[in-house]
């Protein structure tokens, strides 16, 4: 499969300034993030995604969608990805209010609010990242397969620290 971390969104942006969480739920990518996604484009073309996998956050449908319009693939929403909940922007948009915002995408998987309390513990972070390298060993598509996530949960996937818009690959 294919990790990457969301490209930079304004909770992002601001902390980077401020050293202080901005107070921002669900917040959109930066004009820097959203030039970013456009880019990953062309990274990412030769790579033979067939299948994206994506948290339900604004952030990383927003690094999604110009790679999916790109390969015509429909991002399927999945919520085992989503970021671990420490900060203002881990908590969501509502169901209802994403698919208002992207009603090409099926969120009927989700509850209206689907995102963890905050704060989560390592345990329960890590039992969601083991629930989905279970997932992911089943999928015959692993090895095409981008999955846009968070620094918590990629952390906790690979043991590697992404920066906003970092990809790589990693065996399922």
């Amino acid at each position: 499969m294919i990790i990457l971390r969301h490209c930079e969104s304004e909770f992002n942006r601001l902390y980077t300034v401020t050293g202080r969480d901005p107070g921002l739920s669900d917040p959109p990518l930066s004009t820097r993030g959203r030039v970013h996604a456009q880019r990953l484009v062309q990274e990412l073309a030769g790579e033979g995604i067939t299948r994206i996998l994506v948290s339900p956050f604004t952030r990383a449908l927003e690094t999604a969608t110009p790679l999916a319009r790109a390969l015509n693939i429909t991002p399927e929403i999945t919520p085992l990805v989503r970021e671990r909940a420490m900060y203002s922007c881990d908590e969501g948009s509502c169901a209802s209010t994403l698919y208002e915002s992207w009603p090409h995408l099926n969120f009927d998987a989700l509850e209206e609010v689907w995102w963890t309390a905050a704060p989560e513990s390592d345990g329960m972070m890590q039992n969601r990242v083991q629930h989905f390298r279970t997932f992911m060993a089943q999928q015959p598509d692993a090895g095409t397969t981008l999955v846009v996530s968070h620094w918590w949960f990629l952390l906790g996937l690979c043991g590697e620290s992404l920066e906003n818009g970092d990809w790589q690959h990693l065996s399922a």
